[in-house]
């Protein structure tokens, strides 16, 4: 009996974020502040963040060492800043 193993990631689609075209090309500062943008997640920047955690991991091992590890910068900045505006609120 064969079982093919679905990918869940490829069934994935959103509607939360809209990141420009070679966002994940630049910065990690410069994908930080434009993930956390009104105009590129609307529903916030926690929204963006899950964004670049997803492409990171849809991603895998297909992307380079230096391109992933500033995409976890800009994953620590982000997060830096969700956990921020978590604490103005309380």
């Amino acid at each position: 009996m064969a079982t093919t193993k679905q990918k869940w990631v490829a069934g994935v689609t959103t509607d939360s974020t809209h990141p420009p075209e070679g966002l994940f090309n630049k910065s990690a500062s410069t994908i930080a502040r434009q993930l956390a943008s009104k105009k590129v997640s609307p529903k916030g920047p926690a929204s963006g963040l899950r964004m670049l955690t997803y492409f990171i991991n849809r991603a895998g091992k297909n992307l380079e060492s230096d391109r992933k590890e500033e995409l976890e910068k800009a994953k620590t900045l982000l997060s830096n800043r969700v956990h921020r505006e978590k604490q103005a609120k309380n």
